[in-house]
């Protein structure tokens, strides 16, 4: 049994399968998907991304790779920009597809682009089986040395070594995706990631939605001989049908209410310390037309991150951390319908953003996220037909697994990159014979990749079925 079917329930169900085994995979909504779903929030016709929208992983990821979602009807589009990011006077970085073409739109900074993210880049493919993976016996151990090395530093250190003002602030941006001061060490981990995602395998949406995604993995795992049950929640082990293993696509807090009375002691006592990061709280916009950045480079990004420049994100990162709000928050912002004319009436747009706030926050940024956006695209309020706001309470209640707000499972920092949930040589075994988390709480975190629920998948078949 697999319960919640977010991609890494989907990805443990379909690995199951696959061995081999009878699966039943039960969901506590009438829509599967957990964050891949889409929904009309604003007003009819304009489809919304209720949680992940853009998708750097699913092209990168191994487990996605080896399914044929082609076949079960999911189309991936790709922007004409990666990514931009805005600045006060007009200008922009943008992140293009092309390595080469990034470094040398960044002039001073060209060199430091291409010194950072040139071996990045030629390694990534080798390297994502152990870069998404739990403790590997690495299989390029020089590559993936070159990436550490970098990776450990936190992104403010290794953004003072940009010069430029696009530079630094298009790496800020890029490493703000972890959802933690950008002082903290391992941060530039993920802009590297991000980065070298847009260079290698682009950074798509689905068409359709995110729902997409879902439908085609379902679509699929139906079609191996999977079953899936929706409208059942689940609070207790004593629910569920008897099965010789279950993994649980939940979080450590949601783990000890199902099967609190089935784990250990001590196992018990590591769950309780496992740490949750800041919340999100989003919008959703219908509009009547597009965005109208000043720069024209934003309005052909699939992605915009507005920040402004490195030190004000660090700032608002910062703050945020504290348990402040910050009046400038670093926004993530995404225009679907740009590149996707299913989203919305003909002539009309839809648009995704969210900020960053305290974990549990009832703060409603929602004027906050709009005088961000409006800094930079005078006219956006005006545009505006329709919106719908989530704080971090409504997103919990949508999603279980975002505790607090935090997307993320859980924070990721240098603590809880590899300990999650708790520091194990199997972390995906509980105490409990049988019992698997499959969530983004393991390795290798957050993220539309499958990578959690696969390995957990493949750790029961070897424990429990000798496969």
């Amino acid at each position: 049994m697999v319960v919640g079917s977010g991609p890494n329930g989907l990805a443990a169900a379909i690995t199951l399968r696959q061995a081999g085994l009878s699966v039943l995979l039960v969901e506590g909504k009438d829509v599967p998907g957990g964050g891949m779903r889409s929904k009309e929030l604003t007003l009819p016709g304009f489809v919304h991304d209720v949680c992940s929208a853009v998708h750097p992983m699913v092209t990168l990821s191994p487990f996605f790779a080896s399914l044929p979602l082609k076949d079960f009807g999911l189309e991936m589009i790709n922007p004409t920009f990666a990514a931009a990011h805005p600045f006060d006077d007009g200008t922009a970085g943008v992140l293009y597809h092309s390595l080469a073409i990034t470094a040398e739109a960044l002039t001073e900074d060209k060199e430091t682009y291409l010194r950072l993210m040139q071996s990045t880049v030629a390694n990534l493919p080798k390297l994502l089986p152990d870069l998404l993976s739990p403790f590997p016996v690495p299989r390029h151990p020089v590559a993936l040395a070159q990436f550490g090395l970098k990776a450990l530093t936190s992104a403010s250190w290794l953004g003072d070594r940009f010069l430029t003002k696009q530079g630094r602030g298009l790496w800020g941006g890029m490493a703000a995706h972890a959802i933690q001061p950008l002082t903290n060490l391992t941060t530039s981990a993920i802009g590297l990631m991000l980065m070298a995602a847009a260079h290698v395998g682009d950074w798509p949406i689905p068409k359709g939605g995110s729902q997409s995604i879902a439908n085609a993995m379902v679509s699929y795992f139906l079609s191996i001989g999977g079953e899936i049950e929706m409208n059942f929640p689940v609070k207790s082990l004593d629910q569920l049908p008897r099965a010789r293993t279950i993994l649980l696509d939940v979080t450590p807090k949601q783990l000890l209410a199902i099967a609190g009375k089935q784990l250990n002691q001590s196992y018990t006592e590591k769950l309780k310390k496992y740490r949750y990061g800041m919340g999100v709280f989003k919008v959703d916009w219908a509009l009547s037309e597009p965005i109208p950045f000043k720069n024209e480079d934003c309005r052909k990004a699939g992605t915009v991150h507005l920040g402004n420049t490195l030190e004000e994100i660090t700032y608002s990162e910062k703050i945020t951390s504290e348990g402040k709000h910050s009046d400038k928050p670093f926004v993530l912002l995404t225009q679907p319908s740009l590149f996707d004319s299913t989203r919305a009436p003909i002539g009309k747009h839809t648009a995704w953003g969210y900020c960053h706030v305290p974990n549990r926050s009832r703060e409603d940024m929602t004027e906050a996220i709009e005088n961000q956006i409006e800094r930079f695209a005078p006219g956006f309020k005006d545009i505006i037909i329709g919106r719908h706001s989530m704080d971090t309470v409504s997103m919990e209640a949508y999603n279980p697994n975002y505790i607090g707000g935090d997307i993320n499972g859980g924070v990721q920092d240098i603590w809880q990159l590899y300990s999650r949930p708790v520091l194990s040589r199997s972390p995906y075994r509980t105490s409990a014979k049988g019992l698997y988390i499959c969530s983004s709480s393991t390795p290798p975190g957050g993220g539309v990749h499958g990578m959690c629920g696969y390995h957990a998948a493949k750790r029961a078949l070897k424990d429990i079925f000798k496969l």
